[in-house]
């Protein structure tokens, strides 16, 4: 068995994309023979390692162990300054917490990370590590560009704009791999025949405290014909009122269902329903318009779903983005099409074994080990 430090500055639980993602990722390296210990910052109030509650959260049965990190660092304690304090913690933190963990593991052991700090304080230690790469800013290129310098230091991109724009200013040798997101199939292990035009949006419904324009989804239902409805799960108490109230003024609260926020395992049941899925985002952030491989369009693909994009770089290079139908940012007309065609087509399963999380802990596990 292969012992992994999986080293990162999330907090657990939490229902965000990246801690499912994180999760999910563990799960199937436990999966592939894998012995792994998670550590990460206790620096929310809902922040646990408690083992049992992370595994009943995450619809988890694998054993790992669980570290939670304290957390005495001033980042989440004021509203000013958040960005500045954010990287000062983040930085003392991982400082602190590779020290620690290093002075108690031997050369042999693996670590893996999507922390830049983690990163960069393993590398200057020699340690083999792995860094997954979903966003850039300059301070955050420059810092993979010292950790990559050491032999025994990689990175995985999570898509190729990342591999891209990175290149553009630094050199990479034979230290990367491009690895995007994958589905688990333990909950989307048969594809039903899909029926009907539910039309549907799952995750959080801002990103980065922006809104994903969700309230442009009801307004190009309310041009649609009245056999379509839609569904929206992953909303807060307050966004599921908000948006009932916009469905009422739209004349369309007959035919949309708000839910809250469900758990991973749930997903595919209410995803049983629909027939066609929705990606779409706010152009405000990098992030959202060219770094991000969303996990819930392999989910939506391995639900039989057709998919539905807004047209951003991120989604022109999902796999099999030949068959997604894409519409312009903002554009009412443009988006009616889109639906329209993907009712009258079906999503391509070329390839589809390779949007699992198993193939993708193959991939981790092949990579950080030579």
């Amino acid at each position: 068995m292969i012992n992994l430090n999986y080293i990162t500055y999330q907090t657990f639980p939490a229902f965000t994309a990246n801690s499912i993602q994180t999760m999910a990722n563990i799960k199937y390296l436990i999966r592939n023979q894998i012995n792994v210990s998670l550590y990460f910052p206790l620096r929310e109030e809902t922040s646990s390692e408690n083992l049992d509650e992370l595994k009943k959260f995450y619809s988890i049965e694998e054993e790992f162990k669980a570290y939670g990190v304290q957390h005495n660092l001033p980042f989440g304690k004021f509203k000013l300054f958040n960005r500045t304090l954010f990287i000062i913690s983040h930085l003392i933190w991982s400082y602190r917490t590779v020290k620690a963990v290093t002075s108690e593991k031997p050369k042999s052991e693996l670590f893996f990370t999507r922390s830049d700090w983690v990163f960069y304080f393993l590398s200057k230690q020699n340690r083999k590590v792995v860094y997954e790469c979903h966003q850039f800013t300059k301070i955050r290129k420059m810092i993979i560009n010292l950790a990559l310098k050491n032999d025994t230091s990689k990175i995985i991109f999570l898509n190729t704009h990342l591999k891209k724009d990175y290149e553009e200013k630094y050199p990479l040798r034979d230290n990367f791999i491009v690895l995007h997101n994958g589905v688990d199939l333990e909950y989307f292990s048969e594809i039903p025949d899909k029926k009907g035009f539910e039309i549907v949006f799952i995750g959080k419904l801002k990103r980065f405290n922006s809104s994903r324009n969700i309230d442009f989804l009801l307004k190009g239902l309310a041009f649609l014909d009245s056999k379509y409805t839609m569904k929206i799960v992953g909303a807060t108490k307050s966004e599921v009122e908000e948006l009932k109230t916009l469905a009422v003024s739209l004349g369309v609260e007959s035919r949309l269902k708000v839910l809250e926020t469900v758990s991973y395992k749930d997903v595919a049941n209410q995803l049983s329903s629909s027939s066609i899925g929705v990606l779409i985002n706010s152009r405000l952030n990098t992030h959202s318009t060219k770094y991000t491989s969303p996990l819930k369009y392999f989910e939506y693909v391995y639900a039989g779903l057709s998919v539905v994009a807004v047209d951003f770089k991120a989604h022109r290079v999902l796999p099999n983005s030949e068959s997604i139908s894409f519409f312009k940012n903002n554009d009412k007309s443009n988006f009616i099409n889109a639906i329209l065609n993907a009712s009258s087509s079906s999503f391509s399963s070329v390839g589809l074994n390779e949007f699992t999380l198993d193939y993708r802990a193959k991939q981790i596990i092949d990579f950080i080990k030579y």
